[in-house]
């Protein structure tokens, strides 16, 4: 018997369950990337900049954040198989909305409830797939499960830059029509008759309502303080406000509620908390260069959305050989060598684009994303089974859920904070070039344009344009030397766990 009390499947039944709950998995994780390489194109078509199209990215990944710790107690008021296909039902129905949106705003709603919506499926996919499978092939489950998070963002860019040139860029949400219909249908069919028990108990409103109410307000801060210019703005400095009362009442009340929506007792134990620390920052460092690769390249470099996706995919094929062996020697080499190689090796990766100029070609932005690739599975099953390594069985449900949210949100956070920090770098890095410039320099380069028959008006923009390109060049270089740094700073704070006592194991959520 399987932990949710029925049989496990076998033969067809079993490959079909496979297929459709590990897909429920990767549609929601396809959805974080795909609209990377074709948000310029998104903000173009509605109007907007690239600075404010960035929303239909955080919008989603804040809103995923929100609904996955409150996976399990849907669970428990719904059943298992119930909560799933409705939340594919609505991921599909508000991916139409999307597509359908007129406005950013518009969008940005349409992304907040899809990411709602989603959320939900990346912890069930998982559980329900443990429950299908026999307990001697449960590794089978969990690999098919991770696969699944790495091979999504290989796809997810590709597949936006192949959308946004060829197609429509309302496609990139209306695929998931297809997927949707095939994991909704495919999971009806396999796993009717066996849903858990619903056992209906009270929500810690007040702790969602602080929850929400945090990361919304945070949010917010973080993405319009660059265009509002701070706390020079009431509404920053109203949402960091709430923010900040939010996030103190949020823990206080959380500490003392019976039925916490959260549970905060899990940050007592010192493993959990170091290797959420280092997921957490490794993430939100991974993130931001996901965001602002394509966005360089296709603004400052003159990429298409397509070539931008091909520049960043090569990430995911070293991911995908190098999880398995990974999870093989998990059990075998103490995770802390395992997550300083994978750190080391991000570090290596990020060194390389700090060395990069504006005249670069593709493969000097392909190999350094193809470097990353080696790093990342090191990391995040490492890092996942270091976590859980001293939690009691009855905490390690929760620990990894509250570990998974904070994993998403920092994710978001970290788009936000990096796409922040490329604008103010690119504006100094300006100003520090005109200021050290020669001043007969411009004068001078004007002078050779005329005699090349171009006017002095045209001579100036293209000039101009030339210091911005090397301000921004700088800017992004400015950015991966600190994520060289943080990165080796994060391999010291890893060492501060504890090894675990027994072996280790890979642990889903």
């Amino acid at each position: 018997m399987s932990s949710s009390g029925f049989p496990p499947l076998s033969g067809a039944k079993l490959v079909l369950a496979a297929i459709v709950l590990s897909l429920g998995n990767f549609i929601v994780v396809l959805d974080t990337t795909i609209t990377n390489v074709s948000m310029p194109t998104i903000s173009g078509y509605l109007g907007v900049s690239t600075t404010e199209g960035t929303w239909i990215i955080t919008a989603y990944a804040v809103a995923e954040a929100i609904t996955v710790p409150l996976s399990g107690w849907l669970v428990r008021q719904f059943g298992q198989v119930r909560v799933f296909l409705t939340s594919v039902v609505l991921f599909v129905v508000f991916s139409v909305a999307c597509g359908l949106s007129w406005s950013l705003g518009s969008l940005t709603v349409f992304r907040v409830l899809q990411g709602l919506a989603g959320g939900p499926l990346i912890p069930l996919s998982s559980t329900l797939l443990l429950s299908v499978f026999p307990k001697q092939k449960a590794h089978i489950a969990l690999a098919l499960w991770g696969m699944m998070t790495v091979v999504a963002p290989i796809i997810g860019p590709i597949l936006g830059g192949l959308i946004s040139d060829n197609w429509s860029w309302q496609w990139v949400f209306y695929i998931n029509i297809g997927f949707g219909l095939f994991v909704g249908l495919g999971t009806w069919h396999v796993l009717k008759g066996r849903e858990t028990t619903a056992v209906r108990s009270r929500i810690d409103g007040v702790g969602l309502l602080l929850l929400v109410t945090f990361v919304t307000s945070f949010q917010v801060m973080i993405d319009q303080g660059r265009e509002l210019d701070w706390f020079s703005s009431n509404i920053i400095i109203g949402c960091a406000v709430a923010a900040a009362l939010s996030l103190a009442s949020l823990i206080i009340w959380e500490l003392t509620d019976a039925n916490p929506v959260i549970d905060l007792s899990v940050f007592k134990s010192r493993n959990w908390l170091v290797s959420t620390l280092g997921i957490s920052l490794m993430f939100g460092i991974f993130f931001g260069n996901i965001v602002l690769t394509p966005l360089w390249l296709q603004t400052q470099m003159g990429y298409t959305a397509t070539w931008a996706g091909y520049a960043t995919a090569p990430m995911g094929i070293l991911a995908v050989i190098s999880s398995p062996i990974i999870g093989r020697l998990l059990p075998k080499v103490d995770p802390r060598w395992l997550v300083t190689y994978g750190m080391g090796v991000l570090a290596t990766s990020f060194a390389m684009r700090a060395l990069l100029t504006s005249q670069v070609g593709y493969a000097a932005v392909a190999i350094p994303m193809f470097v990353l690739g080696a790093g990342i599975p090191a990391c995040v099953i490492s890092l996942t089974s270091l976590g859980v390594s001293e939690l009691p069985p009855e905490k390690i449900a929760n620990g990894a859920g509250l570990q998974n949210f904070i994993r998403v949100l920092c994710m978001a956070f970290g788009s936000s904070l990096v796409q922040t920090y490329w604008e103010h770098m690119s504006k100094f890095n300006r100003a520090e070039l005109v200021t050290a410039m020669d001043e007969r320099a411009p004068a001078a380069v004007v002078a050779a344009a005329s005699h090349a028959g171009i006017s002095t008006p045209s001579a100036t923009a293209l000039f101009s344009k030339m210091v911005d390109g090397q301000a921004v060049m700088l800017a992004t270089n400015d950015f991966y030397e600190w994520a060289v740094l943080l990165m080796l700073a994060t391999i010291g704070v890893v060492w501060f766990a504890r090894k675990p006592k027994g072996p280790a194991q890979v642990v889903a959520h």
